[in-house]
């Protein structure tokens, strides 16, 4: 019975989380559809450029949401809901702290910043204007990722769905009338962008009416020890999407070198189907991580381990499926964005495709892993897993393959990283099972 239970909430909040963040992946995939449709070539490679700073925002957004609920969670299983109230709260304070230095930054450097991405002179004043209102809007990505994590680990999973789907269809609509009846071109993209966080914030404003909403403001200072558990939970939420951006800034300047703006472009195509399939993977992990601290607070040990289990089926099931349709339709996958029908482009893009995802099993079972480590406050392997993949391994590994495979070796780069990786990350979830088994027989 209690098998059954686990297994039927797991699906419950997987499909709803997947639904959700398959919603938020497209804000930026739409701008991609619509501003290649309307600006061209010139246009999706602006875009790209400046899509890895879209990366750190909501990379800091998924930090302060997922650190902070997960603390939320785990103190609301051991029923300490003034803690859980302090936990929401200081995470409001970073959300705000960190709002104002993406503001500022967005103010006063936005186009120092463009030309520090690659921007080149024909594509600057675009890029630069991307990155400027993408800054500016910074605090409704912030805290659309902060209140989707609180909302859905306090008993609103569906409401979270639902807003994270509004917000993302209100991005495509917006996307196509500002961009072509308005014909506020590069702007219009990312205005569209920018109001979508903001209308799925009001939709999730109904939770807070509810009597049994645990997310209340309390009165209190910032806590040092909340903000350094928080920060290290969420580290690796942060690097994930980091790692996305850094990937992206390294990609950009080697193909740049290698095939010029056109090869920037193909990748552009390649980079926003990933946002897509990483979104999957992250929708799995998310649903799994309130219940995996739920069980862990109660001092269930063997039930996370189950609960693992669910999420790692469903991902290595999801990735055949996923594969199998990217490597059978990669040439009208290509063609939706290539609106010019640049031949360059085209085959550029279609040898990515079928490369790049062969990451996708082992990005993951990364992403999963990483996940539950945090769920389960086991912080450093979280740490160890994300470092890894983002930093430490990726960009020599690009320079390596790159030198001598040149574009294949570009993009075989990110399957052999994510590999790598999820043999240490096998290794060290054995370790901690059975840590866990010798604890458990010497009790």
């Amino acid at each position: 019975m209690e098998q059954r239970h686990w297994l039927r909430d797991f699906s419950r909040y997987t499909i709803l989380s997947v639904i959700g963040t398959l919603g938020v992946s497209c804000y930026i995939l739409a701008d991609t559809f619509f501003v290649s449709k309307g600006l061209g070539t010139n246009g999706l490679t602006a875009l790209n450029l400046a899509i890895p700073v879209y990366n750190f925002i909501h990379g800091t957004g998924l930090m302060l949401g997922m650190g902070g609920a997960t603390r939320f969670s785990i103190c609301k299983s051991q029923e300490k809901v003034k803690e859980a109230q302090l936990v929401y709260t200081n995470t409001l304070y970073l959300a705000l702290i960190f709002s104002v230095v993406f503001v500022l930054i967005g103010f006063f450097f936005s186009n120092q910043m463009a030309i520090l991405l690659g921007a080149s002179a024909d594509i600057s004043e675009m890029t630069n204007t991307y990155l400027c209102w993408l800054l500016l809007f910074s605090p409704a990505f912030i805290l659309n990722d902060v209140f989707l994590c609180f909302v859905r680990n306090d008993d609103s999973p569906q409401l979270s769905m639902i807003a994270m789907l509004v917000g993302s269809l209100s991005n495509i609509l917006l996307d196509y009338i500002f961009i072509f009846p308005g014909g506020m071109g590069i702007f219009g993209a990312v205005f569209a962008t920018g109001l979508s966080p903001v209308i799925s914030i009001a939709m999730m404003l109904l939770h807070w009416v509810k009597k049994k909403s645990n997310l209340r403001l309390v009165k209190t200072n910032i806590r040092k020890e909340i903000v350094k558990q928080e920060l290290s939970l969420g580290f690796p939420s942060l690097i994930a999407q980091l790692s996305s951006g850094i990937v992206m800034i390294t990609f950009n300047a080697m193909i740049l070198k290698l095939v010029g703006n056109t090869g920037v472009a193909a990748y552009g195509v390649v980079a926003n189907i990933s946002l897509v399939i990483v979104a999957v993977y992250t929708g799995i992990a998310q649903g799994m991580q309130p219940l995996v601290s739920i069980v862990y607070g109660a001092g269930n040990n063997r039930q996370t381990k189950t609960i693992l289990k669910y999420a790692l089926v469903t991902t290595l099931t999801v990735s055949g499926i996923i594969y199998l349709l990217i490597f059978s339709f990669a040439e009208p996958i290509t063609a939706v964005f290539n609106s010019e029908h640049n031949a360059e482009l085209q085959q550029i893009a279609v040898s990515g495709l079928k490369w790049y995802f062969i990451s996708i099993p082992f990005v993951g079972y990364n992403i999963n892993l990483g996940t539950f480590f945090t769920s389960i406050e086991k912080a450093l392997p979280a740490h160890i897993l994300s470092i890894l993949r983002g930093l430490i391994l990726i960009i020599p590994m690009a320079f390596l393959l790159s030198a001598l495979w040149e574009m294949t070796g570009v993009w075989l780069a990110y399957p052999v990283t994510e590999f790598l990786t999820a043999l240490l990350g096998f290794v060290m979830v054995n370790r901690e099972n059975k840590q866990k088994g010798k604890k458990g027989a010497a009790h």
